[in-house]
C-alpha cells in the first residue's frame, strides 16, 4: 500500500503534556503550593470524582518508564512544563535543588532516546504565594517570572533548544477572571483584561532574557489556542460577529506575540466599555521587540457564532459574549463522548490565516486531541480499540498536509496527550492518551492509537 500524506523530512512527531497533569508528587521533592493544590484542598468538590494534583499520572517516579514508551511509539519530540513552585517554591528565592535534579534527569533522558524536548514555562499553575500578590494582575508577578525565565534558560538552555514561554494564555483569563472555571474564581472584565495584558507583557520579558542568553541554535516561542471563529452565515451582523469573537479569543494574544502589536479594533471596543488596562512606559517598545521565532497551535475544536438574538445585560459583568452568541450547526458532526464538535478542516484554516496574515510563522500542531470518557468500554483483550481516535487524529493530519502543501510553514504534530492525565476541574473524566493509565496501580497499556502513531512516525505518513 503507497502511502498517499508523505510529510516533511524532519517533521516532529510527538505528544504534549504539562507538569501539573502528569508529575504527581505535589508535595515531594521541595515542591512549593500551586493554586490547584490550594483550590483543591479548599473546594475539592469542585473536581470531578474528587480527584486532585497529587499524584495524577505520577511521572516525576515513572518518567524513566515513559519515556521508553515514547522512543518505543515513535516520539522524536515531547512538550512538557516546568513547575515553577518545584524549580522556585513560593515563586522567588532559591532554586529547589531537588527540581533542578528531576528536570536534567528527564531532559537528559529524553535527549538518549532521541526525542527532543520542548520545554513550556508556565501551563496554568501559578504559584500560590504569587498569586496571593494578585498573580499576573500585579508586575512584581511579572517581574518574578522573568527571573525565573532566566534561571530556567541558564539552568537547561545548553540542551533544550525549543522554549515556550505560556501555554494557552488566554485560559486563566477566562478560567480565573471571566467564567469562573479556574481558581482565583474571579468574574471581572476589567480585571480579566489587566491579566492578559500582563501575561503578554510577561512573555516579552521572557522572550528579552532568552535574547540575553544569546542561545545561539534555540528558538522561543508561545502555545495559543487558536479557535477559528464560524459566522452563522454571510449576514453583516453574523460576519461582525465573528470577527469580535476573534478579536477576543484569537488576536488578542496571537498579534501581539507574532506581530508585536495589538489589534486597533479591540482597543477602541475595551476603550469604549471602559475596560482598557492599565500600562506602563515603555511596554510597547518591550512588545514589539517580544515577537516570537515559532508558534505552537492548539486546535481542539472550532469556535460557530452568529449575530446576538437579545440586548446583552450591560448591568452585569462585561463579557465578550456581550457582542455573539455561540451559534450550534445543524447536522455538525460530533465527538458523542466529549460534546464536542469535529471540524477537522479548522487545522487548514488555521494555517492559511498564519501564512497569510501573519507572515506564515514557522509553526507546529502543539496539541489536538479527543477526549472520551470511560473509555475502558472499548477494551478487547486489554487493549483499548480507539478507532476513534486514530480516525480523527488522521482526518486531521490530511488536512495538515494540504496546509503544507500550499505552503505553510507547519514543522510537526503534537497529539494531547501522551498517556491519560489529569485535567483540571475534569481530573481523569475525559481520557486522551496514546496510553492508558490505572489510576488504581499506574500501570501503563498502550491503546491500539500507539500502535498506529508508531507506524506513522516511522514512515513520516500514512
Amino acid at each position: 500500500m503507497s502511502n498517499k500524506y508523505i510529510f516533511p523530512e524532519g517533521f516532529w512527531w510527538g505528544s504534549a503534556t504539562s507538569a501539573t497533569q502528569i508529575e504527581g508528587a505535589a508535595h515531594e521533592g521541595g515542591k512549593g503550593e500551586n493554586i490547584w493544590d490550594h483550590w483543591y484542598q479548599q473546594e475539592p468538590d469542585r473536581f470531578f470524582e474528587n480527584i486532585g494534583p497529587e499524584t495524577t499520572s505520577d511521572f516525576y517516579h515513572r518518567y524513566k518508564e515513559d519515556i521508553q514508551l515514547m522512543k518505543e511509539i515513535g516520539h522524536n519530540t515531547f512538550r512538557m512544563s516546568i513547575s515553577w513552585s518545584r524549580l522556585i517554591p513560593g515563586g522567588r528565592g532559591e532554586v529547589n535543588q531537588q527540581a533542578v535534579d528531576f528536570y536534567n534527569h528527564v531532559i537528559d533522558e529524553l535527549i538518549a532516546n532521541d526525542i527532543d524536548p520542548f520545554i513550556n514555562l508556565f501551563h496554568f499553575d501559578m504559584p500560590l504565594e504569587l498569586q496571593n500578590e494578585g498573580g499576573w494582575e500585579s508586575r512584581e508577578v511579572v517581574k518574578a517570572y522573568q527571573h525565573y525565565a532566566k534561571i530556567a534558560f541558564e539552568l537547561f538552555g545548553d540542551r533544550v533548544k525549543k522554549w515556550f514561554t505560556f501555554n494557552e494564555p488566554i485560559v486563566p483569563v477566562e478560567g480565573g477572571y471571566l467564567y469562573d472555571f479556574h481558581y482565583p474564581n474571579v468574574v471581572d472584565g476589567k480585571r480579566a483584561a489587566q491579566v492578559a495584558y500582563n501575561t503578554m507583557v510577561a512573555h516579552a520579558k521572557a522572550v528579552a532574557a532568552f535574547r540575553e542568553c544569546n542561545m545561539k541554535d534555540g528558538k522561543i516561542g508561545i502555545i495559543l489556542n487558536l479557535t477559528p471563529s464560524y459566522p452563522r452565515s454571510q449576514h453583516p451582523a453574523d460576519l461582525k460577529a465573528s470577527r469580535i469573537a476573534d478579536l477576543f479569543f484569537n488576536r488578542s494574544f496571537l498579534d501581539p506575540a507574532v506581530l508585536g502589536e495589538y489589534p486597533e479594533e479591540l482597543i477602541q471596543i475595551l476603550q469604549e466599555y471602559d475596560q482598557l488596562p492599565i500600562t506602563e512606559n515603555g511596554d510597547k517598545e518591550l512588545l514589539k521587540a517580544g515577537k516570537v521565532d515559532i508558534l505552537g497551535v492548539n486546535y481542539y475544536q472550532p469556535r460557530r457564532v452568529k449575530a446576538k438574538d437579545h440586548l446583552p445585560n450591560t448591568e452585569g459583568p462585561f463579557m465578550p459574549e456581550w457582542f455573539f452568541d455561540l451559534y450550534e450547526m445543524p447536522g455538525r458532526k460530533m465527538n458523542p463522548y466529549r460534546g464536542w464538535e469535529i471540524y477537522e478542516k479548522g487545522i487548514y484554516d488555521i494555517m492559511i490565516n498564519l501564512k497569510e496574515n501573519y507572515g506564515n510563522i514557522e509553526s507546529f500542531i502543539s496539541e489536538n486531541g479527543m477526549g472520551v470518557q470511560n473509555e475502558e468500554r472499548f477494551a478487547e483483550n486489554g487493549e483499548i480499540q480507539d478507532d476513534y481516535r486514530i480516525d480523527f487524529i488522521r482526518e486531521h493530519l490530511k488536512w495538515l498536509h494540504k496546509a503544507i502543501e500550499e505552503g505553510c510553514n507547519a514543522k510537526g504534530y503534537h497529539l494531547w496527550t501522551f498517556m491519560d492525565n489529569w485535567s483540571w476541574m475534569n481530573a481523569y473524566k475525559n481520557r486522551y492518551g496514546f496510553i492508558s493509565v490505572d489510576l488504581h496501580t499506574q500501570k501503563r497499556t498502550l491503546k491500539k492509537s500507539a500502535y498506529w502513531i508508531k507506524e506513522v512516525s516511522e514512515n513520516n505518513g500514512f
